[in-house]
């Protein structure tokens, strides 16, 4: 059942991507083991692998925001997972409570705001 994603060549994680199938905003990164993967498709919602509690978590069990699965799609290397979900609960992904886990902003030299806006 894992269609065959490349999960071995980081020793046995995929990045999984989640995004916002309606708005396109990217809301998190995790890893996924092949458990997760099957999991994830199984049940509906995004299982991750956590590498630091070495155990898979669905996102939103305690907090209610689930992710709920959409489509995915994999890369053109079979190595990292893309989920487009919609957000039940809140509407908050992030355990730092915004929307996106994506919101520390880093300064790229030589870049207008002009050019960002574009």
């Amino acid at each position: 059942m894992s269609q065959d994603i490349d999960f071995e060549k980081m020793r046995g994680l995929a990045p999984a991507i989640v995004q916002d199938a309606a708005s396109g905003e990217v809301l998190m990164l995790g890893f996924m083991n092949r458990a997760a993967f099957e999991r994830t498709l199984q049940n509906g919602y995004v299982t991750f692998y956590s590498r630091t509690r070495n155990e898979l978590w669905t996102k939103g069990e305690t907090s209610g925001n689930r992710l709920k699965v959409l489509s995915a799609t994999t890369d053109c290397d079979r190595d990292t997972l893309l989920f487009q979900v919609r957000v039940e609960g809140a509407g908050v992904v992030c355990h730092e409570g915004t929307r996106s886990c994506f919101t520390k902003t880093i300064t790229t030299p030589g870049v207008s705001a002009e050019e960002i806006t574009r």
